[in-house]
Parts: C-alpha cells; sequence; structure tokens
C-alpha cells in the first residue's frame, strides 16, 4: 500500500502551498483539497473513491472540480465516503446547483458522474485487502478520522480535530499501525483560538495522545502559513522523547 502526499496545508501562502489530500494506492483518495491541482487528467481518472474527513472548504474544494475534470472519462461514478452529517452539508451548501452542479445528476440520475456512500463511526470499508475504519475526532459535527491498513501495516488520518481521548484509546491496541498523520495548527501562543476552532496546539497535542505507543511516528499536518517552524520546535521540545515530522507535499509511504 503506497501512501502519496498531495497536500497537507493548514492555508495558502505558507511554506506548503497546497492544502489537504492524500492519496493511497491511485484510487483512493483521502480529503480532496487543493493538492488534487498536482495530477494530471488521466491520474484523476483513476480516482475510485474519496473518503472526507469533514466539509470545510480546504478539505472539499478539490472534490468540485475533480468530478467536472472525469466527467465523461469514467465507465462508473466517483464513490464519495462521508459520515451522514458530511455527505448532507455538501449536498446541501456544495453540490446544490448554486455554488456547483450537483453531479449526482450529471449527465443523468441512472448514471452519474458521483455517488454517495454513507459511512458513519465504526463503520469499515474495504477494497483489495485495503480497509479504511471510521473513527469520530472533536471538530465539526460528524468529522471522523480513518484507520488505513492492509494486512502487515497502516496509518491512522486524523482529519481535523482537537482533544479525542477515545481515538487514542482505539488505537493503542491497533497493531499494525504505525503512523499517525494528525493535525496541529497552532502554536502555544494561540492556544485560545485553537481551542475554539477546534484544532490542536503543541501542548493539548501531547497532552491528548498520552496512550498512543511511543513507536508510533506521528507526522503533522495543517500547520498555519507562517507558524511552521514555531509548532515544530514545541512539538520536539515538549515531546517527552516523542518523535514528531512535519508533512510534506510529496512525501511518499509504504505500508
Amino acid at each position: 500500500m503506497k501512501l502519496q502526499v498531495l497536500g497537507c496545508a493548514g492555508g495558502i501562502g505558507g511554506r506548503e502551498r497546497l492544502t489537504t489530500s492524500l492519496l493511497v494506492d491511485d484510487t483512493i483518495l483521502l480529503d480532496a483539497g487543493t493538492g488534487l491541482t498536482s495530477l494530471a487528467v488521466d491520474e484523476l481518472a483513476r480516482i475510485d473513491h474519496v473518503f472526507i474527513t469533514h466539509s470545510h472548504l480546504d478539505h472539499v474544494a478539490g472534490l468540485a472540480l475533480l468530478v467536472d475534470a472525469v466527467q465523461g472519462r469514467r465507465a462508473t461514478p466517483i464513490t464519495v465516503h462521508a459520515t451522514e452529517r458530511i455527505v448532507s452539508a455538501l449536498q446541501r451548501h456544495l453540490f446544490n446547483w448554486v455554488l456547483w452542479p450537483d453531479f449526482a445528476m450529471i449527465p443523468d440520475k441512472a448514471s452519474p458522474s458521483m455517488q454517495w456512500s454513507v459511512v458513519e463511526h465504526g463503520a469499515t470499508v474495504t477494497f483489495d485487502g485495503c480497509s479504511l475504519t471510521s473513527h469520530a475526532v472533536n471538530h465539526t459535527v460528524g468529522s471522523a478520522a480513518y484507520l488505513v491498513q492492509n494486512d502487515r501495516s497502516g496509518f491512522l488520518f486524523t482529519g481535523d480535530m482537537a482533544s479525542t481521548p477515545e481515538l487514542w484509546e482505539a488505537m493503542r491496541n491497533e497493531k499494525r499501525l504505525s503512523k499517525i498523520i494528525v493535525d496541529c495548527s497552532f502554536s502555544d501562543a494561540e492556544m485560545e483560538l485553537a481551542a475554539r476552532s477546534m484544532h490542536f496546539c503543541p501542548s493539548s497535542l501531547i497532552e491528548d495522545i498520552h496512550a498512543v505507543p511511543d513507536a508510533v511516528e506521528f507526522l503533522i499536518y495543517h500547520l498555519k502559513p507562517g507558524q511552521e517552524d514555531l509548532i515544530m520546535q514545541q512539538l520536539e521540545s515538549g515531546g517527552r522523547g516523542r518523535g514528531f515530522r512535519a508533512l510534506k507535499c510529496g512525501d511518499i509511504f509504504e505500508f
């Protein structure tokens, strides 16, 4: 199983220029931010499944453009997976014929360019030996993290989140888990803003993950532009020996 980082930025104008989008084995996409713009149309057309963590624009803007780009280039629709609350939000506020056409009806209802699949928290979806399990996280209503595994190894992608002790308790017994991609958006100086917007800062992240075994590597994404070095310095200085690494666009991992 190969994971390719197409985008991981917490905004525009910083060190990382493309927002969240992770590609698994060329056919499965985790979130659909502007990182999708790095793919050619033939690569976009290979994407069969998109798993959305939450409905914020930096994670879904590319979804609208993706289904438009591949319309007519695929024999089957792209399947978009998310919790019912997230699916409902995208249907109501994005694919609503006002901000964007409803591609679940294009070219027609019988043979659409995209289709919805509700995956509630705790459910697992499996494709060709790769399983994705949805876990609840504390962010917007309906937000999900995804545990992605094959029969040997795997990773957790949290999406954006704040303190969620139940997630870490669930992960401590996942023997195949080797990496966690986790949000840490703000420095400790903006702890109040991080809490209000339901994101982590270094001190809140370090406190929250104490249940996770030290052998699991933490890859930090969604760093706010201009704060990248400070956030990583604070994680390293307060990490109690745990290693943290900033995720980069173009990173490739094999599992």
